[in-house]
């Protein structure tokens, strides 16, 4: 796991120190090693900084060059069937002169060409230079677990792992994208391409580009895309599809618990974790597991299910607690450093603190991140189906009516009113935004003509929900490409990194992916009473017979106590009463009262503290 940072220019670059000091912005991602390489005409810098997990030695130190090639590559992430590739790659004719995964990547570019992205397992996102080209190619993978920022300005492309890395060069804007501004006040989060700051991008997963740095050309693609299930496959053999299931999902964790450093499991005691240490001991009988213990709030702790499965497969446990009232209103500022974007998660505390703690252990963590997405884990996913199945039977003027009223009558956080103001949605089609922060009305009050802005959050949404006949299938895919890839992985990439420590997901491999999309019928993932149904059906074969299968649980804060009294709402309240705040002051004031009167507001109010925060941090202009 790593940071990397540079740019390819059709003219050059004449004042590249930026470059080393956007370096250090990324210490953290990678405190063991960095390197800077310049091509002979100065045209195409990259910069990396290393966490050393994969051969410890300096052949494996980035960038990383093949000269008689002219090639050069900086790479963060990790390629799991790198060893597979190398074998592979030998009997093709090629010599390796280190054990690392990013000498086989670069040299799979060398056979392959672009082409080596269907080669590749793993979490990734680099850049190589093809020095006899004169083009940058850069790639990221498939579920989007590695970051990846650029800025196409004046014939040059910049690009890096963060967003800090690029505005370390002050010659760089700072405007805030109103629309992505939009997005994030509906949505929590930015989605897909766009950024915060008007001008840059993301990369999203699953893509590629490519810059030619003589006739400045720019391409993206997209390299891959999961097959849906289709409802007219009848033959369905449960027993079979646990059984593939429990292969795939063993040799992805066999696979990543390759490393040639401390490898540990985030063991919550929930479904998804417990699966994946089933699976990691039958190949170690030295798994340490990691849970978290939130001393003062019971219903937050994971002990009494983390010790179920740690005993049962006899892991070498650590209860790490985790006191979330320590200093939290000076965490904020880190946070918001860390972050880039304001996302509003406040479960980036959390993960943060317990990050911090595993990383005192050991420099590698599995964890449990995408069963929900891919096996209808979510409860908003059996919510949906109800909405479906119940409100076919009621007239759409009733429910239009339903609709206007709550939009306009019910005040924002009363309980039910985003399910009553989506009960009038064509399930057949559409895709309802039940857990939106706040809806169009909201955003106008809160932001006023300030909002000037050619697309809303709604059509931007409404424009990348799946074309899927199954709202089971539409909703899990549209959250594996939104709220996965740009609230979930965001947040365990930078809470994780920020303490140099590699997350890896199994549950991500893509042939998980694949196989969740393709072959798992809707039936098999949840419905109106239950969901995860398949990954509960490999559970009971392999897990304890006393294992709770009901139980979910989300890695989670108490807010709305921290808000009735003490620092913390001290601090949001100031923030958002300032008077250089953004937001209207009238509605921000409604906001702040309605939460006192037992209304759900806080993550509304934790999403714009956020934005709040981050703005003065980065001195973001509208």
């Amino acid at each position: 796991m790593c940071g990397l940072v540079g740019f390819a220019s059709t003219n050059g670059v004449s004042d590249p120190k930026w470059l080393n000091d956007a370096s250090k912005s990324l210490i953290h991602r990678g405190p063991d090693n960095n390197g800077i390489w310049f091509s002979n005409d100065k045209r195409v810098a990259i910069a990396h900084r290393r966490l050393s997990i994969i051969d410890l030695s300096s052949s494996a130190h980035q960038p990383m060059h093949l000269k008689h090639k002219k090639l050069s590559i900086v790479f963060n992430g990790e390629i799991y069937n790198h060893s597979e590739l190398r074998q592979q790659l030998k009997l093709l004719g090629h010599s390796f002169h280190s054990q690392s995964d990013t000498e086989v990547l670069l040299v799979a570019y060398l056979e392959w060409g672009k082409n080596c992205l269907e080669y590749l397992n793993g979490m990734f996102a680099f850049a190589i230079y093809d020095s006899i080209k004169e083009e940058l190619f850069i790639a990221r993978d498939r579920a989007g677990e590695k970051p990846l920022f650029y800025r196409v300005d004046n014939n040059t492309l910049y690009f890096a792992s963060e967003l800090k890395a690029l505005l370390v060069n002050q010659s760089l804007p700072r405007n805030i994208d109103m629309e992505s501004l939009d997005c994030y006040l509906s949505f929590g989060f930015v989605p897909g391409e766009r950024c915060i700051f008007s001008g840059y991008k993301k990369l999203k997963p699953a893509h590629a580009l490519s810059f030619n740095i003589n006739s400045c050309e720019l391409k993206i693609w997209k390299y891959w895309q999961p097959s849906i299930f289709e409802d007219k496959i009848n033959d369905i053999n449960e027993i079979s599809l646990v059984n593939e299931l429990e292969s795939i999902l063993e040799d992805s964790v066999k696979k990543q618990l390759v490393a040639d450093v401390p490898v540990g499991i985030l063991l919550s005691g929930g479904l998804d974790s417990s699966l994946v240490t089933a699976m990691a001991t039958r190949h170690s009988n030295k798994i340490q597991t990691f849970s978290a213990i939130f001393p003062g709030y019971g219903r937050f702790n994971e002990r009494s299910h983390a010790k179920l499965i740690s005993s049962h497969f006899k892991t070498n446990h650590i209860e790490l607690q985790i006191d979330a009232n320590i200093n939290t209103v000076d965490l904020l500022p880190k946070l918001i450093c860390h972050f880039d974007e304001p996302i509003a998660d406040s479960s980036m505390f959390p993960t943060y603190l317990l990050s911090q703690e595993v990383k005192r252990y050991c420099t590698v963590a599995l964890g449990g991140d995408g069963g929900d997405e891919l096996f209808g884990g979510y409860h908003h996913h059996q919510r949906l189906m109800r909405m479906q199945h119940y409100l076919k039977h009621i007239p759409n003027f009733l429910k239009n009516l339903a609709s206007n009223i709550s939009k306009n009558f019910l005040p924002t956080g009363f309980k039910g009113r985003n399910y009553l103001q989506n009960i009038n949605s064509n399930f057949k089609s559409d895709l309802p935004l039940i857990a939106s922060h706040f809806d169009q009305n909201e955003r106008y009050k809160l932001m006023g003509k300030k909002l000037d802005y050619s697309r809303s959050a709604e059509s931007i949404r409404l424009a990348s929900i799946p074309k899927i006949q199954s709202l089971l299938n539409r909703a899990t895919l549209m959250d594996f490409e939104n709220y996965l890839s740009e609230d979930i992985l965001v947040k365990v990439d930078r809470a994780s990194m920020a303490h140099s420590l590699e997350i890896r997901a199994p549950l991500l491999d893509y042939r998980l992916i694949e196989f969740a999309f393709k072959k798992v019928p809707p039936h098999l993932k949840a419905n109106i009473n239950d969901k995860k149904i398949l990954l509960k059906k490999l559970a009971s074969k392999v897990l304890p017979t006393n294992f709770d299968l009901k139980r979910k649980q989300g890695f989670s804060i108490p807010l709305n106590k921290w808000l009735k009294k003490g620092l913390i709402r001290d601090h949001f309240w100031d923030t958002l009463r300032a008077k250089d705040c953004l937001f209207d002051k009238k509605t921000v004031e409604s906001l702040l009262s309605g939460q006192d009167k037992g209304r759900n507001n806080s993550e509304r109010i934790f999403a714009l503290v956020q934005f709040e925060l981050w703005r003065k941090h980065y001195n973001a202009h509208i």
